[in-house]
């Protein structure tokens, strides 16, 4: 009898899941969603794409609200936001690195995705811990240095600031047309930091000497270099 469960991989000590397999179900699942929306999301063609079965997709996923959580947070898996003593610079690359991955997902994908999510507390978790989340905590931490470093005042309510930038980003995505642009996310980050920082001017002066300088560093590589070549003959 043993043996007969371990064969099947049914009860403890079963086979374990194939990382291959579930690779090839999200990059699947990401495919119709980036060309059908989540209405054109099907277990089905997920399965064909992915040279599997709809059984063993239901093995790892419940259904197809899961499935498309499950591969929204591949794509929103970002890297951990800068640390370069600057609060412009780390808090705008914190928020476009986010942005940038954010903007890959249709903006019908999330809403319809949310519509079916909402009436389920559980799905409804799942749904803001995969899609909210990641901006709060990109953004949140770079606030968390800004506030140690004083250039926020030590009162800001870093959970309020969090719920205006996630509603600049979600609202949009959720209601709008299209995406928050690079140029509209500079502008919010403005306002933000105008009624939060403690000397607004002196972080734009800040952020602007660390451009200068970088731009001189170089520019003086380009010289170093050109002066390294030999002398036509």
């Amino acid at each position: 009898m043993s043996n007969r469960r371990g064969a099947t991989g049914r009860g403890g000590g079963g086979r374990p899941r194939d990382p291959q397999i579930d690779h090839a179900v999200l990059t699947a699942a990401l495919e119709v969603l980036d060309e059908a929306g989540y209405a054109g999301l099907s277990l089905e063609e997920v399965a064909r794409r992915a040279g599997t079965s709809r059984p063993a997709i239901y093995r790892r996923w419940s259904g197809r609200a899961p499935l498309a959580l499950a591969a929204i947070a591949s794509r929103l898996d970002v890297p951990s936001p800068p640390d370069t003593g600057c609060t412009l610079c780390d808090l705008g690359e914190s928020f476009n690195v986010f942005l940038a991955a954010y903007r890959t997902i249709r903006p019908d994908v999330l809403s319809s995705l949310y519509a079916e999510c909402a009436p389920d507390p559980r799905l409804r978790a799942r749904y803001l811990e995969t899609v909210v989340e990641p901006s709060r905590r990109a953004v949140g931490s770079t606030l968390d240095r800004a506030v140690a470093r004083g250039d926020l005042r030590a009162g800001t309510d870093r959970e309020q600031l969090l719920d205006i930038v996630g509603a600049l980003v979600h609202y949009r995505a959720l209601f709008g047309p299209r995406h928050l642009t690079d140029a509209e996310a500079e502008r919010a980050i403005e306002v933000l930091l105008r009624g939060a920082a403690v000397d607004y001017a002196a972080l734009v002066a800040h952020s602007e000497a660390l451009e200068q300088e970088h731009r001189g560093a170089a520019d003086a590589q380009h010289v170093h270099l050109e002066s390294e070549r030999p002398a036509p003959r």
